[in-house]
């Protein structure tokens, strides 16, 4: 099979090539294969398994290493196209990883642990969370250091305050709805993406809630829509072109089988103070 490999060939699977997330990886991907000179393959995998493992096999014959943006293939699977040498690297994965398995992922927690230490040093003390789908790695690391920074602040945590939802709008207003139902609201809410928290903030204006004025609301992503909303988005940044550059970095590497320090890297994510956070009304 190694004959059969083009040289200087990075093969890469990704769900979909024009939503903004993945093409934002891709972006880095791509500047940072034309610094090393190689050539880019783009596998779509419409987020289909099957589709995903057969165009993994595709991709092991036609190139010299691949990556793999939030596959949803297991452990077992990875390793299994690991076995022969083929050198591949995971780019955001979706559930945990067996550690023998090289990736790149945004520092989520670090990212979680920001935007609820800010809420809290304005001053907010009932701070809601909507969480992702549950068992994805973004998710549970996001909701980790959610409840351990309010446990480091010493503030109680509120099994009322926090949902989960789909990483979208719909999801996210229909949660956010349930939140600012409940007996005793939340002041502030923590998306774990922009489109969870855009939908959030219309499910305040259905209300006549005020944004930042009676209810603060952060996300997670710091895509193009943060921007274009109104108030501008208060967010935790993901280097996403950052993550896809270092991704190439990990595999050439690999792919050259230089030594390297770890196969895991998280580029650091921070968050990003716009207009839909202020200190609540009265108290917390």
């Amino acid at each position: 099979m190694t004959d059969a490999r083009s040289a200087g060939r990075v093969g890469v699977l990704v769900p979909v090539v024009f939503d903004e997330y993945f093409a934002r990886i891709l972006h880095g991907v791509a500047d940072a294969v034309y610094e090393q000179r190689l050539r880019l393959m783009l596998w779509p995998t419409r987020h289909e398994h099957a589709r995903e493992v057969a165009l993994l096999e595709e991709l092991r014959e036609a190139t010299d290493g691949g990556l793999l943006v939030l596959p949803e293939q297991s452990s077992e699977e990875l390793l299994h196209a690991l076995s022969d040498g083929y050198p591949l690297v995971v780019i955001d994965p979706l559930v945990p990883l067996d550690a023998r398995i090289p990736s790149v992922a945004a520092a989520n927690a670090s990212g979680a642990e920001q935007a609820i230490q800010y809420l809290i040093d304005l001053g907010h003390r009932r701070i809601g969370a909507i969480a992702g789908p549950p068992g994805w790695v973004a998710t549970e690391e996001r909701r980790r250091a959610y409840r351990g920074t309010l446990a480091a602040a010493g503030i109680p945590f509120d099994p009322a305050l926090e949902l989960e939802a789909d990483f979208d709008f719909e999801s996210g207003t229909q949660a956010a709805v349930a939140l600012l139902d409940t007996v005793r609201p939340p002041t502030a809410i923590f998306a774990f993406s922009d489109m969870i928290a855009i939908g959030a903030m219309r499910a305040a204006r259905a209300r006549g809630i005020g944004i930042p004025d009676e209810l603060s609301i952060v996300g997670f992503d710091d895509t193009a829509y943060a921007t274009v909303v109104h108030p501008a988005l208060t967010t935790v940044r993901q280097p996403l072109n950052e993550m896809g550059a270092t991704a190439v970095e990990l595999l050439v590497r690999l792919m050259r089988k230089e030594p390297v320090d770890t196969l895991h890297l998280e580029p650091f994510t921070r968050l990003v103070v716009r207009e839909t956070t202020s200190p609540p009304r009265v108290g917390g």
